[in-house]
């Protein structure tokens, strides 16, 4: 038994070591949103972190301030989803989906 004990605290260690080495990659993604075809971008890393956020000076209307709003959520939006599947896709290949309880990605 001593000998299964060693060996599954080192397969433990190791997935530790592939999820830290994951989170570190996941803080220097850079996932992009866009919206209005282009005249707003965001740009989040991999844990869902705004870096980035570009509005073309076109989309300024003065006089409607609501569409460049619903451009900005409608940009982040798509960052925030397209960032959370490409943290899944990587966290899946660590864990090789086994559900590991109290894991936070």
């Amino acid at each position: 038994m001593g000998g299964n004990m060693q060996k599954m605290m080192k397969q433990i260690q190791k997935m530790q070591a592939e999820m830290e080495r994951v989170q570190q990659e996941l803080a220097d993604d850079r996932i992009e949103g866009t919206a209005g075809g282009g005249v707003v971008r965001v740009v989040v890393n991999g844990h869902q972190d705004f870096v980035e956020i570009h509005i073309d000076p076109a989309a300024v209307d003065p006089d409607d301030v609501e569409i460049l709003e619903d451009l900005v959520l409608a940009a982040c939006g798509e960052a925030v989803r397209k960032s959370k599947q490409a943290a899944e896709a990587k966290m899946s290949k660590v864990t090789g989906n086994v559900s590991i309880p109290g894991l936070k990605l």
